[in-house]
């Protein structure tokens, strides 16, 4: 009797699943121009490995922040990012924030030479209030006879100055895209966008997850970036997000499956597959395609670091890390200056004990910034500390020691700043320095733009890299003792 119960389920489930089509999309997002497998993991190789097993029929989209990371992006202005990715197929990307590290001059080349369209419905020329060249706000794919309408969203906070564009209140542009692509009937529509769910900064929540709440219904899936996390299968309002962490260390396989006969979706999930090369393997004509695209030189080793730096905390309620403390002395010294700010962000990846390349150097910090000493009043001070904590703290300091407490649903409360044993005083004048992106009001050193250029001046002619590199030669890669930043 119950095998006969059984049959009977199976036969009401199957005429369901007949008339259901599945489309696959494979989905990265903060490549950072990672191309090469590290320690047996990640690369474009491995990634088309993955995609030769089938199906034949896919979208191979990406979230942004393919420009620049790694020394073949930062020499070639993102233009070998590009090549790479045309030879992959990609069907689409959006604009992240890092797509502006070659400045706004640098912008318009690099998305000149991709060969797949650049979504962003939110992103217009200032002059014109029309999209720039090669951007568009949607595309419709026919994917296996599956209508396939993909809009974009870019980041709104680009590394450097874009002041020749303008970027529209996300919602507006989507809901004017969405008004467009509905007229063409869609059997569903995905957001490609560079943020992320998992983005808390400055005590606002992302506005990303929002999407489910005003567009639940219409959009269908939501892939996205910006903050580096892995986020699979999370639904809110019938609606996937889904999230594929960075460097190209894994791809997410998204299937949506829509009714033959209605057109309406049926289902979606992901699937997260880390591209470790034991396992998928390595295509051998994209890996001599990206072997070529290596940068000269770039492996020779430098020097010998004594110990590994770790770009994360590494002990319970403290937020400073050992790489971090370490850079920020770095910049103190270098400067004699009393204090030094330095942004997590800005360090991308630990420094490992061993022999260091300079390829290791330019991933760990791939930017070009110099040393800014600026002079502030206490009371900045304090307001742009306090505003670091997101809750993780968005910076590292020499020079001060920082504590401070939680409520009972985790926010933080109570925070003491003391600069010499001493809280720091409103109206005295403090000299900080910190790297040239932050003191002159990139992303979240954005409070700096309400200091003078008349209070900045620069330090030496060394940049920070350079600093870095000066201190692996010399052997100078003992990890600070961290708690800086601590909870009591």
């Amino acid at each position: 009797m119950r095998k006969n119960r059984l049959l009977l389920a199976a036969l009401l489930v199957l005429p369901v699943l007949l008339s259901a089509k599945t489309t696959t999309i494979y989905h990265t997002s903060d490549v950072h121009g990672f191309f090469y497998p590290h320690k047996g993991q990640g690369g474009y190789a491995a990634l088309a490995a993955v995609m030769e097993k089938g199906p034949e029929k896919y979208l191979l989209l990406d979230s942004g922040d393919f420009a620049n990371g790694t020394a073949e992006t930062r020499y070639s202005k993102g233009f070998k990012a590009a090549t790479i990715m045309n030879k992959m197929g990609y069907d689409a990307t959006t604009v992240g924030n890092h797509e502006f590290d070659f400045k706004s001059a640098g912008f318009a080349p690099l998305i000149g030479q991709l060969n797949f369209p650049v979504l962003a419905a939110n992103f217009l020329k200032k002059d014109s209030m029309q999209y720039p060249p090669h951007i568009s706000p949607y595309q419709i794919y026919d994917v296996d006879g599956i209508k396939v309408a993909v809009i974009g969203l870019a980041n709104r906070t680009p590394t450097n100055p874009a002041d020749e564009y303008y970027f529209t209140k996300p919602f507006d542009a989507l809901e004017k895209a969405l008004n467009e692509v509905e007229k063409q009937h869609p059997h569903f529509v995905v957001v490609l966008v560079h943020d992320s769910i998992a983005d808390e900064k400055h005590g606002q929540q992302p506005y990303t997850l929002e999407i489910a709440k005003k567009f639940g219904g219409r959009v269908h899936v939501v892939l996205g970036g910006h903050a580096h996390q892995i986020i699979q299968n999370r639904r809110e309002n019938g609606v996937l997000f889904v999230e594929s962490g960075s460097y190209l260390k894994n791809v997410s396989k998204v299937t949506v499956e829509t009714d033959d006969k209605t057109g309406k979706v049926v289902s979606s999930r992901s699937e997260l597959i880390p591209l470790i090369i034991a396992q998928t393997g390595e295509d051998k004509e994209i890996k001599k395609f990206v072997d070529d695209l290596r940068e000269p030189g770039i492996d020779e080793i430098v020097g010998e670091t004594k110990e590994t730096l770790e770009k994360n905390p590494t002990v319970k309620d403290r937020l400073d890390s050992p790489l971090n403390d370490w850079v920020a002395d770095l910049m103190q010294a270098y400067s004699g200056a009393p204090i030094a700010i330095h942004n997590n962000g800005g360090t991308r990846v630990t420094l490992r004990q061993g022999p260091t390349s300079r390829r290791d150097l330019v991933e760990l910090h791939p930017f070009d910034n110099e040393i800014v000493a600026v002079t502030v009043d206490g009371r900045f001070l304090k307001r742009f500390i306090k505003t670091g904590f997101a809750p993780r703290s968005l910076f590292t300091y020499a020079g001060l020691d920082i504590t401070y407490k939680t409520d009972k649903k985790g926010r933080i409360r109570d925070i003491s700043i003391l600069h010499n044993g001493k809280p720091l005083e409103n109206r005295k004048m403090y000299t900080v320095v910190t790297n040239s992106h932050i003191a002159y009001g990139g992303s979240e050193g954005f409070l700096f733009k309400k200091i003078g250029d008349d209070k900045k001046r620069k330090i030496g002619n060394k940049t920070l890299r350079v600093l870095v590199e000066d201190a692996v030669r010399e052997g100078n890669t003992k990890a600070p003792q961290t708690g800086r930043i601590r909870q009591i």
